[in-house]
């Protein structure tokens, strides 16, 4: 081998960058689009004033708190009969940036962060998957961003989001789209599906959800609404928007109530909101537990929060629980109850699985009991948790009220299944994209999905053995309606390759059926040898 003097391998070096910098990528003309839709705060949001200059308010790190209060603070107006809720400030109009055919907005939210930037990416994991899949920025690939302050029913964004389908499935040739939502754009696609049906059934194919709270979140929202949200953990909360700050955003915001529990659905343990309250009768003074349901709670929050203020400008206003917003909201949640799935497009449901999920809420204790309610706003709630995502219960997430092709539980938490290796190869197979999965194991019509996935490595005499475990869950349409436990599957795969290049593999299935029939079933077993 002949020396390579420096400047030869920094040539080369320079050589081989430039070559994968001006890589062409990979593009498949033959996929059908797609169109990403986040949550709340999935989105950025520019001011723009009166001059035409613009700035992102909507996630930045630098006078974040500052120019949070002073351009995103809003005030619902119930006189517009609109359901909108008016920034504070008159002098600036929010927008939502649409470079990159509406993907910038909503791929990282701080594209100037570096350190720490895990906490502000939303859709970009799955982008840059979907890119290597083929798909094409502005032919088959788009996002639509929103201001998520505003009702998942407001006029003004669903005029957008019918502009955006319509412009798609033009780019892509008039191909109708797939949609992929997350969170609270489960809702905003749910209202335009059942007030733009027409619009709905012409341009879209199929709609995957994503931790959609079609229930509501109710823990999570009950505190969000008395104590605030935070939405960057660890330590760059110090540069962040403060807790205090965004609590009296959500205050005057209809799409933070549009996504408390529905009063009117089955759930199987009712969401409270519990007060360990201090109380003199006959003279004694005792402590006790008081629980409260959905619509019950209404006037403990109304209570809690009557004092709430803020200062703007010099002027204090008072920002008490919105029983204006939510009216709204409670409309909302009747138009939601009766949406239905136009008979051309197929609907599937991701929802997030094991993790301890806000249900229930409590505040204070029997050794420090609450005397008046405006403590709560001060104080840190104790949950009672069920199964779901961290956010969104997995009860709720699954009561989508739609004729699916498929609901998915997968082990993963409210942000990060976005991004979640199991939810991409979901996608890929749905889709129909790149090359096909060949561990990829649907079974009958209801999809079975791993939910862990693990691979081991042997080596025995030299010669490499691979186990691939697969662990699966399925969600019938049957054992939903009925509250039945679920079947579960197991799938074992063993490939075996001998010295003499000969292959051996065994695929095996088993069914452990319903817990009442107490019985195991192996659906299919495979043995195949080749050389």
């Amino acid at each position: 081998m002949g020396v390579v003097s420096l400047e030869e391998l920094i040539k080369s070096i320079e050589v081989w960058l430039k070559v994968v910098k001006n890589r062409i990528p990979y593009v498949d003309p033959d996929l059908d689009p797609v169109l990403l839709v986040p949550g709340i705060a999935g989105s950025i949001l520019n001011a723009v004033d009166a001059n035409g200059t613009e700035e992102r308010v909507w996630v930045r790190i630098l006078g974040a708190d500052h120019e949070f209060r002073t351009k995103l603070w809003s005030r619902f107006d119930p006189s517009t009969g609109t359901g909108q809720t008016v920034s504070m400030d008159q002098k600036t109009k929010i927008l939502v940036p649409e470079d990159r055919f509406g993907l910038y907005a909503i791929d990282v939210l701080d594209p100037d962060m570096i350190i720490g930037r895990d906490g502000v990416i939303y859709f970009h994991d799955m982008i840059e998957e979907m890119l290597m899949w083929g798909y094409q920025e502005g032919k088959t690939l788009f996002g639509f961003g929103y201001d998520f302050r505003q009702s998942n029913r407001l006029q003004e964004t669903l005029d957008e989001f019918s502009d955006k389908l319509q412009s798609a499935y033009t780019a892509a040739g008039g191909k109708k789209l797939t949609i992929i939502t997350h969170s609270m754009g489960g809702l905003l696609v749910k209202c335009f599906m059942c007030l733009r049906s027409d619009v709905f059934e012409k341009y879209v194919k199929s709609w995957i959800a994503i931790a959609a709270p079609f229930r509501g979140a109710p823990g999570y929202i009950t505190t969000s609404l008395l104590n605030g949200m935070s939405f960057v953990e660890g330590w760059e909360q110090n540069f962040f928007i403060s807790k205090w700050s965004m609590h009296q955003l959500l205050i005057e915001c209809p799409s933070i109530y549009e996504l408390m529990a529905c009063p009117n659905f089955d759930w199987n343990t009712s969401p409270l909101l519990q007060v360990w309250r201090e109380k003199i009768e006959c003279g004694n003074t005792c402590t006790i537990l008081e629980s409260y349901g959905p619509e019950e709670s209404i006037s403990i929050m109304e209570d809690a929060l009557s004092c709430n203020t803020v200062t703007y400008e010099g002027e204090e206003l008072p920002l008490p629980l919105n029983l204006d917003i939510l009216k709204w909201a409670s409309k909302t949640h009747e138009i939601l109850s009766r949406a239905k799935l136009p008979s051309t497009v197929k609907f599937y449901n991701i929802y997030g699985t094991n993790n301890d999920t806000p249900h229930s809420v409590c505040y204070g204790s029997e050794d420090a009991p609450i005397s008046d309610l405006k403590q709560i706003l001060f104080l840190g709630a104790k949950y009672i948790s069920v199964d779901g995502d961290g956010t969104v219960p997995a009860e709720s997430a699954k009561a989508d009220g739609l004729d699916a092709v498929a609901r998915v539980g997968v082990q993963a938490d409210h942000r990060g299944i976005v991004c979640d290796r199991h939810v991409f190869r979901i996608l890929k197979h749905w889709l129909k994209a790149g090359e096909p999965d060949p561990f990829y194991n649907p079974i009958i019509d209801y999809v079975i999905l791993p939910t862990a996935f693990e691979i081991e490595k042997h080596c025995e005499e030299g010669v490499p053995e691979i186990t691939l475990k697969e662990e699966w869950e399925m969600v019938s349409e049957d054992d939903y309606d009925n509250h039945k436990t679920p079947h579960l599957v197991g799938s074992l795969f063993v490939s075996h390759t001998g010295k003499d290049e000969s292959h051996a593999e065994a695929h095996v299935t088993v069914c452990l059926e319903s817990e009442s029939k107490q019985q195991v079933e192996v659906r299919a077993v495979s043995v195949s040898v080749g050389g």
